[in-house]
């Protein structure tokens, strides 16, 4: 019988309750905010350039994130290099790259499911092959008795803190999903802000209980968070925000196991996780804000683009103009003050443009847009007026 069972004694606070009749207005605000600027994100209108650098950048913060904070070393630049086929390492790390390489080929999976009209449901099945799929290709570097995707025999821990009964953990697993999969949520079906509210609340508790369980030999921690990262992606969490709870985890990695840990000491030792959630909502709202300043950088850009072709359609065509048009064009392109006689080489237009030029012409044309402000000129060089477009932002107080 279900009371009989060990974990009741031992892990109290795996109770499958979320305590959210005891929820603060702070854990409300925040989650409507997060279910908000997720849905910003996902009505943001990019350029296609700009749409897959938001995608790229953000499943390598992500793949990043989920593998650091067990130890993998790889930076994100190298796991850029990775994406593009180009990074090669030692033979003795060649392992790092295989953590990085589980955690995009799963990420990919569980999309393709998605946008092939299949989304996966949160099973033990599911839980456990992510696990295989998360330590495939790194056997020889698991302990001898660890079994991809199987519950072992022995105790399994992190730190001080020991997972549930071996022999209670299918159990749990099996609640765990038929609870989260239930309607033991707040949503209305007929409301897309709520269902991403919802998807929110069981992505951070299926990582909570899946590190309370810790159901397997390894990998724990990263079988978590792909199952966080797949609640939200298959609810309509665009896929640059489903990283994000990961990222905020990797980058407050001293608080996030304190968080865990105090989760279930909580309460006189029957746990509480509220406070992980709090400490969850309020790091994934941050991410969501940065990433929100991120959109809007592009969407400055793109509009400082329309301004120039629209200043420039007023002033009678000539070479001198079009040149002109260029480095107002491409200076706006880039974020970093330009030295003058860098500027010809900012593109293969540029170049062509100046390539009989003397400098003389170059020292007019610049003079010339910084006199009708499309340019500034400081101590580093020339930078484009962007941030002029703010000037025609909705007034506010």
């Amino acid at each position: 019988m279900t009371n009989d069972r060990e974990y009741r004694r031992t892990h109290p606070w795996i109770s499958f309750r979320h305590h959210l009749e005891r929820a603060d207005p702070l854990h409300w605000s925040l989650l409507g905010e997060a279910a908000t600027r997720c849905d910003h994100v996902a009505q943001a209108v990019l350029p296609p350039a700009g749409a897959r650098e938001l995608h790229r950048l953000y499943l390598i913060k992500g793949a990043r994130a989920t593998t650091a904070i067990e130890g993998n070393t790889l930076s994100e630049e190298q796991i850029a290099a990775q994406l593009e086929g180009q990074l090669e390492l030692p033979l003795s790390q060649e392992y790092l790259k295989q953590e990085v390489d589980n955690v995009l080929r799963a990420v990919n999976e569980i999309f393709r499911g998605i946008m092939g009209g299949e989304p996966p449901a949160l099973t033990p099945d599911w839980i456990a092959r992510a696990n295989r799929r998360l330590l495939a290709g790194l056997e020889e570097h698991l302990e001898d008795d660890v079994v991809p995707g199987e519950i072992p025999a022995h105790p399994v821990g992190v730190m001080r803190y020991r997972g549930a009964p071996r022999e209670d953990c299918a159990f749990l697993l099996d609640r765990l999903c038929r609870w989260l999969e239930g309607d033991d949520w707040p949503v209305r079906p007929d409301r897309r802000e709520d269902r991403i509210a919802s998807a929110i609340l069981r992505a951070v508790f299926v990582h909570l209980y899946l590190a309370w369980i810790h159901p397997f030999g390894d990998g724990n921690g990263r079988t978590a968070r792909l199952a966080e990262f797949m609640i939200l992606a298959r609810e309509g969490v665009p896929s640059p925000c489903a990283h994000l709870l990961s990222n905020h985890y990797n980058l407050t990695r001293a608080e996030y196991y304190r968080q865990v840990d105090r989760s279930s000491r909580a309460n006189s030792g029957r746990g509480d996780p509220l406070g992980f959630l709090l400490y969850s909502l309020q790091g994934f709202v941050d991410g969501l804000r940065e990433q929100g300043q991120f959109i809007a950088g592009i969407q400055l850009k793109l509009a400082w683009e329309h301004f120039v072709y629209g200043e420039f359609r007023r002033i009678p065509s000539s070479a001198a103009m079009r040149r002109r048009r260029e480095v107002t064009l491409a200076l706006g392109r880039i974020s970093e003050p330009v030295r003058k006689q860098s500027i010809p080489d900012l593109s293969p237009d540029l170049a062509r443009l100046y390539a009989e030029k003397t400098p003389k012409t170059l020292t007019r044309d610049m003079n010339w847009l910084v006199k009708q402000d499309f340019l500034e000129r400081g101590e580093d060089g020339y930078r484009a007026r962007v941030e002029s477009m703010r000037a025609f932002r909705p007034p506010r107080a």
